[in-house]
């Protein structure tokens, strides 16, 4: 009978440890869940207005876009670390490490600019279609593709030559675009409401998606694993789109004034910048089928563009004080600003 006992009581001992440990870790779990807040401001300086920004991750850089130049930012210390010139126009800054190269698109003279990550000197200039606007590293072609705003195209760069090698004719606007690493690059066509798919190896358009209920698409990411694209648009809209089929899967209401999208893959959240409403909306992925807006942070009026450190997790973002408005002037979604107050901000996961 006593030894009966004793197996019963290890019986129940064992079982409450198991039941403290499985409580403690869901507690422990509901405690690190993240929320995400505005962590800092820091004042970057100088004058005119800016677009995209680019993080490497590898080098704990943030490449910021400024009106005629870019400013290249140390996010460790927390500093700005060096200056690329003459680049008038200037809308966004792609690396292709495998080439120690880096590229600019400026929209002043339609050209892009070529530099050397590590002495940030400028290396070369290529001329392309007008007012070329985004521009990415594809890594399934090693190509370099520059979307023109004003021609309404696409030029294919070989990184390794520095030479356009194709052209893409869109038919639209083009804006943010993403590329799935498999052969398939997507952009929006701001003025077409819709996203285009591009062939990257063939360097043509294979489908155009319509983007309805959205209207001015601009931001764009991408979640590779489930195949989802996360299109932002003017109308204060995210809308999910299946990356193989083009439907719509969900529709999200967000800020007004978005301009850029990003996706942190291990978080499994989106985000859109919102510029007129000062705002960062953020949507969690709960499934490929379904999405919800989890937050709403406030950051500061004009911070519609940004970029995500997919390391850190620490999304970036930049504004300035705007000049009011002259009489009959209408506010609209880029203005003049005050000199000197253009200033970087940081959000950023916090445990609760």
């Amino acid at each position: 009978m006593k030894k009966l006992k004793f197996n019963k009581g290890i019986v129940i001992l064992a079982a409450a440890v198991i039941l403290t440990m499985a409580f403690g870790s869901l507690a422990w779990g509901a405690e690190k869940k993240s929320s995400y807040k505005l962590i800092k401001k820091i004042p970057i300086g100088g004058d005119g207005g800016w677009d995209y920004l680019t993080v490497d991750n590898s080098t704990n850089r943030l490449y910021i876009s400024h009106q005629s130049h870019v400013v290249v930012f140390d996010t460790v210390g927390e500093k700005v670390i060096g200056d690329i010139n003459n680049t008038p126009g200037i809308h966004g800054i792609v690396l292709a490490h495998a080439f120690n190269k880096g590229f600019i698109s400026n929209g002043g003279d339609n050209s892009v600019t070529v530099f050397d990550p590590n002495t940030l000197k400028e290396t070369g200039r290529i001329k392309v279609g007008a007012k070329p606007d985004a521009i990415m590293f594809d890594h399934s072609t090693n190509h370099i593709f520059v979307f023109n705003g004003g021609s309404k195209d696409c030029n294919v760069i070989d990184p390794n030559t520095n030479k356009i090698i194709g052209s893409i004719s869109l038919g639209g606007r083009p804006e943010f675009a993403v590329s799935d690493r498999n052969g398939r690059v997507f952009v929006n066509i701001e003025d077409k409401n819709e996203v285009a798919v591009i062939d990257a190896r063939k360097m043509t358009v294979t489908n155009n998606w319509p983007l309805a209920p959205g209207e001015k698409p601009t931001g764009l990411a991408i979640d590779r694993k489930n195949m989802r694209l996360f299109s932002t648009c003017s109308n204060g809209k995210m809308l999910v789109v299946d990356c193989n089929s083009g439907k719509v899967v969900a529709t999200l209401e967000i800020g007004k004034g978005s301009d850029a999208a990003a996706f942190d893959s291990e978080a499994g959240v989106a985000f859109s910048s919102n510029g007129q409403d000062g705002t960062l909306t953020i949507v969690k992925e709960e499934t490929p089928e379904k999405f919800k807006v989890i937050q709403t942070v406030a950051t500061a009026p004009g911070a519609r563009t940004m970029a995500l450190n997919s390391k850190t997790h620490m999304i970036y973002l930049v504004t300035a004080k705007p000049k009011p408005p002259a009489p009959g002037q209408e506010q609209g979604r880029r203005r003049s600003y005050e000199p000197g107050t253009f200033e970087l901000l940081i959000v950023g996961p916090s445990e609760k």
